[in-house]
């Protein structure tokens, strides 16, 4: 808060002041009266005014000041209220109260909030519970009724129960912290997993894999790390080339600061002006919108967000045409992030 502008809004007492002084001063004219009281009665006047508003200003602007700086320096601005100490000043008092009450307000919003998408979350969790049971049975009488109907038939089941898992995962993918079991884990192993896990479509789609340099050990969560894995795996079938020989490339590489995990198709490849958006909400980009229209663009948003509150970063090259390289970077120490 400037003087200035300050003045300007004390601009109505001041002339209201003034016009009672020059009041003043007629009467006085008409009274024999000495200089000394023609000047002493304005110059008090004007004093004591512009004291009273000294000390106001000083008051006011030390305050706003102080709001303001924690304002910028809080990350979460709505705690301001709970910094702030109640000013001297009448106008200071109600903009306090009204901040405290308005956070209040937000609170209890949230909270509702909060419980609502708790409350869905759950029946989300339990739907999804409840589905696997219809899905193994129809499972176990293909099993028991093999043809090629029936194969493919099974085959549709494993794409509902991966978009099963990728529901469950994206419901519970902001409570991380709470379902997580942070230990050393061999990359050979998950890898290996995830591999047997889409070998049928893998024969199907006759891609050749190449593992390599994967005796390594990492610090994650095996289950919702054998997830991402097995997301961006299928994420290199999917968007796999029609012609030519189609191959996916697994290696890690050790250094001194962190593991990194390379996954490297010779697919189709991303355009170059969509790479730095792949990662966004619901971008598809234009593989998602020619080749695959279903594509809801949730996958690689939910893959960077698990990353994030495991403490691994992400990244991705691609080539149009030539295919896409996918690194996961594991940190080489003992403390991990997990509010990220």
């Amino acid at each position: 808060m400037s003087i200035k502008s300050f003045l300007k809004d004390k601009l109505l007492t001041i002339s209201l002041l003034l016009l009672g002084i020059i009041t003043i001063e007629i009467f006085l004219i008409i009274y024999p009266v000495g200089n000394f009281i023609r000047i002493y009665i304005p110059t008090i006047l004007f004093g004591a005014y512009f004291l009273s508003i000294g000390v106001e200003y000083i008051k006011k602007r030390n305050f706003y000041q102080r709001v303001l700086y924690l304002l910028n320096e809080l990350e979460e601005k709505y705690l301001v209220t709970e910094l702030i100490k109640s000013p001297s000043f009448i106008e200071g008092k109600i903009m306090k109260e009204i901040l405290e009450q308005t956070h209040k307000s937000m609170l209890e919003n949230v909270n509702q909030y909060k419980y609502k998408t708790e409350d869905y979350k759950e029946y989300i969790e339990l739907w999804i519970h409840e589905i696997k049971l219809p899905l193994a049975t129809s499972k176990l009488m293909i099993e028991n009724n093999k043809n090629v109907v029936t194969k493919r038939i099974d085959e549709e089941l494993d794409k509902v129960e991966d978009y099963i898992e990728q529901a469950l995962f994206y419901a519970r993918s902001n409570t991380v912290e709470k379902d997580y079991y942070i230990k050393k884990s061999r990359l050979k192993d998950m890898v290996n997993d995830c591999i047997k896990k889409n070998k049928n479509l893998l024969i199907q789609e006759k891609i050749k894999m190449n593992l390599h340099d994967l005796e390594v050990t990492v610090n994650t969560d095996s289950k919702w790390f054998a997830f991402i894995l097995n997301q961006l795996i299928q994420n290199s079938i999917k968007y796999r080339k029609q012609e030519g020989k189609a191959e996916i490339e697994i290696y890690a590489k050790s250094g001194k600061e962190n593991i990194i995990l390379y996954i490297q198709d010779n697919g189709i490849g991303i355009k170059k002006g969509e790479i730095t958006r792949v990662f966004e909400k619901g971008f598809t980009g234009t593989n998602g919108r020619l080749l695959h229209k279903k594509s809801t663009g949730i996958g690689l948003y939910l893959y960077k967000k698990l990353c994030n509150k495991l403490g691994i970063a992400i990244e991705l090259n691609s080539i149009q045409g030539e295919g896409t390289e996918i690194r996961i970077v594991f940190p080489q120490n003992s403390y991990i992030d997990l509010n990220g």
